[in-house]
């Protein structure tokens, strides 16, 4: 029988999936504008088309040196640029089912840039791969991989995490420990510990990558823990 937190979460990913690539073929991320005036478009596109008017975080829209920011900084609201990258963070909510979802996107020609959106989803694949062939694999030895990936790939790994729990709205919490479901540098936790109810738990993998002396990054982040409504 197919697990059906499992089958939700995807589908809520494929949701999120597809309102990505409408904010792509709707031309919603031009020269000019601000990530203030983008994310409300997103906002506004997720509510109207896909009936999402509830986020489990807050909206990230980063373009240029905010790149090199993480989910956790404060910015001042920037314009995009004619030859300028941009990343995207989503956390929208489907049917209670939380989707995290994020994408980079490159406004121009320049080859470092397109050369860093290519390498975050190189590095996505490289963890899932080391994430199936890892069965005793601990969230601190995949932040390490990741942040490997970074510097061998040319980069730097931009971030204190590499992704979290995701489920049923609001996810699962140790309020004893805030960092026991983050993917982060030392953390013991098994990747493959089933819940309390004996569940498999579903996490997301994040890539922030970054060059501080372009001032520019990229981000990359969705499901880890399958490729479908079966357990990979």
């Amino acid at each position: 029988m197919l697990d059906q937190v499992a089958k939700a979460l995807w589908e809520a990913q494929q949701r999120a999936a597809a309102l990505f690539g409408e904010v792509v073929s709707s031309e919603l991320i031009e020269p000019g504008i601000l990530e203030s005036e983008l994310s409300k478009r997103i906002h506004d596109l997720a509510a109207n088309k896909y009936g999402c008017r509830r986020h489990w975080h807050k909206r990230i829209v980063r373009a240029g040196p905010n790149t090199l920011l993480t989910y956790y900084d404060e910015s001042e609201d920037r314009r995009i640029g004619d030859d300028d990258i941009v990343y995207v963070d989503l956390g929208p909510v489907f049917e209670a089912w939380e989707a995290d979802y994020g994408r980079t996107f490159v406004v121009g020609a320049d080859p470092v840039k397109h050369a860093l959106n290519r390498d975050l989803g190189v590095a996505f694949a490289q963890g899932k791969e080391f994430f199936r062939s890892n069965r005793d694999l601990t969230a601190g030895a995949l932040y390490d991989f990741i942040a490997g990936r970074a510097q061998q790939l040319g980069w730097t790994f931009g971030a204190p995490t590499a992704g979290h729990l995701v489920g049923h709205f609001p996810h699962e919490r140790d309020t004893a420990n805030a960092t026991r479901f983050s993917i982060r540098r030392g953390n013991t936790q098994s990747l493959r510990e089933p819940d309390d109810q004996g569940r498999i738990r579903h996490w997301i993998l994040e890539v922030h990558f970054v060059d501080k002396e372009r001032q520019i990054g990229g981000f990359l982040e969705e499901l880890l823990t399958m490729d479908g409504p079966s357990v990979s």
